[in-house]
């Protein structure tokens, strides 16, 4: 095999990579454990956060729990995103453009 039909394949792959992570980024991801249901994008952002209701707590408390839920389950999210780059950034500096 020659280096020009290698790169062609490289550069095939890539975009068959990026179209995927595309597809992935834009889809919405749900899981409900007992009392909580979370919902996510494709990018790892949650787009909600909801405890079924219960006597025990009220309306303003769940709403609080909710939303600092969702904040640090992002912060989460940016944190793993951030150890990635560090990691997988070397790969990325020999193979420009394929993560």
């Amino acid at each position: 095999m020659n280096i020009q039909a290698l790169m062609k394949q490289a550069q095939s792959l890539q975009k068959d990579m990026l179209k995927s992570k595309e597809e992935i980024d834009k889809m919405e991801f749900t899981s409900t454990k007992d009392l909580v249901t979370v919902k996510v994008n494709g990018k790892k952002e949650v787009l909600k956060v909801d405890i079924q209701k219960d006597d025990d707590f009220s309306v303003d408390d769940l709403d609080i729990l909710e939303d600092m839920i969702m904040v640090a389950l992002n912060d989460a999210f940016k944190q793993v995103d951030k150890e990635t780059e560090k990691k997988m950034g070397k790969y990325a500096n020999a193979m420009p453009g394929l993560f």
